[in-house]
């Protein structure tokens, strides 16, 4: 399952096939798909990732996301928007800030490379199995 974030992108967890020379893994690993305006992406590069269409999308749920800190929904909407706005406009003005993402990893920009890092703890819990082998991917 994918989880889309408005005007930001989409995280999904896709499962990908490692041949080595005595086994086949098929692991699980966390990917993220940009989805910005491109008027914020001038003079950036960033990896193209594509998510399989099999893949079900979900749109972020604000409600649940209330249920954790307590806020109104429609309160937790317009800080998400807000904050994803800023950060385009950031980006826009030729700043270069972070995006952290609580559990997940950070949306950085290094040398005009706009991508996503994953923190091991998120891909080591996503996949239990072959964890060695899903860190080594992501």
């Amino acid at each position: 399952q994918g989880v889309l974030v408005p005007g930001l992108g989409t995280f999904a967890v896709v499962p990908e096939q490692v041949n080595s020379t005595e086994e086949v893994y098929v692991v699980r690993r966390p990917v993220f798909q940009l989805d910005m305006d491109m008027s914020c992406l001038r003079e950036l590069v960033f990896p193209t990732v594509m998510i399989p269409g099999d893949i079900v999308i979900m749109p972020l749920d604000y409600w649940w996301l209330s249920q954790t800190n307590s806020l109104p929904p429609d309160v937790v909407r317009g800080c998400v928007e807000e904050t994803i706005l800023l950060y385009s406009f950031q980006l826009r003005d030729r700043q270069r800030p972070t995006f952290a993402f609580e559990n997940i990893g950070i949306l950085s920009c290094q040398d005009n490379v706009l991508c996503m890092q994953f923190h091991c703890s998120c891909v080591a819990g996503l996949e239990i199995q072959d964890t060695w082998v899903a860190l080594l991917l992501t």
